[in-house]
């Protein structure tokens, strides 16, 4: 059986190299392009050791992409950069399923919204799909299976390591700055508060930092309930939740984010009572660059190409 054809715009970051490994890794996947404007007519194999071909990268508009004839194109864009693609796309009215890891579309009816643990019966054979944010992940998968028990909106303290701030340099990728620091930034009205909000239906409390390490976040939540609740009702409604999901781990302490950089589950757990049983606080940790993004776009993709949701993502 021939494979199916993948493109990447936005190749050169690091979700872009990510991505690259698991096409590389997928039995029914052909890599048709990788554009950077960066790296314009470099060598692929030279900067990613998972791929060995003679494929080189190029820089292809939006025209061009849309032209490409690819199955699926993953936009691994920053936020705000992937509209004239998509109009493109959607212009020459083809059957291009496009995966868009920004947040330009998370917010868009017309878009199925690409949690799968949480929202797979949604999906109706959409070909645009928005990957959620990598925060908004660890957020959502924290709160939605005791979300009808809260009695005001979870609070999350979340700690991300600095690879979640691109490659174009700034404070909260700069090494030296980071060391021996803790940097908040943006405590109110994030863009993943925001989406965590919108698909959970409750509104969402979202304080984020960035620390010295590369990779991996951790989301504390803190979550006020309308009644008293004993930890193991608590704890098995995580059980139950995710008791058929390979991505998600429910653990009964509190997960290390040291554990799971390179990995491409969650890992949930902690599950800390008050004395009053009238407050839970739960820990999430999962690799920003994996499932936080790349791997959480392959489930996406595989989806959308009618491989199994697995395929290339060790579990």
């Amino acid at each position: 059986m021939s494979k199916k054809t993948i493109g990447i715009v936005g190749a050169r970051g690091h979700t872009g190299a990510e991505l690259i490994r698991l096409v590389a890794n997928h039995p029914g996947l052909e890599l048709a392009f990788v554009s950077s404007r960066e790296l314009a007519g470099q060598r692929l194999a030279d900067h990613n050791e998972a791929y060995q071909g003679e494929l080189h990268f190029t820089n292809l508009d939006a025209a061009a992409v849309a032209a490409s004839g690819v199955n699926v194109v993953i936009l691994a864009l920053p936020n705000g950069a992937a509209k004239p693609f998509v109009e493109a796309i959607d212009a020459a009215a083809g059957d291009m399923v496009i995966v868009d890891l920004s947040a330009d579309y998370r917010f868009d009816e017309r878009w199925y919204y690409g949690l799968p643990e949480l929202y797979r019966e949604r999906w109706r054979g959409e070909k645009r799909v928005s990957n959620p944010g990598c925060y908004a992940t660890a957020v959502q998968l924290s709160i939605a299976p005791i979300k009808d028990m809260l009695a005001a909106p979870p609070v999350c303290f979340g700690v991300s390591g600095y690879s979640g701030a691109g490659t174009t340099p700034s404070d909260r990728n700069d090494p030296e700055k980071l060391r021996d620091n803790l940097m908040p930034y943006s405590l109110t009205g994030h863009m993943h508060e925001r989406e965590a909000s919108r698909h959970l239906g409750v509104p969402v409390e979202f304080m984020p930092h960035v620390a010295p390490h590369f990779r991996g976040l951790t989301v504390t939540t803190n979550l006020y309930l309308a009644r008293p609740m004993k930890r193991d009702e608590v704890v098995a409604r995580f059980h139950g939740a995710y008791k058929n999901e390979k991505l998600v781990t429910v653990l009964d302490d509190a997960p290390w984010v040291s554990r799971i950089a390179n990995r491409h589950h969650v890992e949930i757990g902690a599950f800390e009572m008050s004395a009053d049983g009238r407050r839970v606080v739960v820990v999430a940790t999962l690799d920003n660059l994996l499932k936080g993004a790349a791997t959480q776009a392959m489930q996406n993709v595989n989806r959308t190409l009618g491989f199994d949701e697995y395929t290339s993502i060790p579990v």
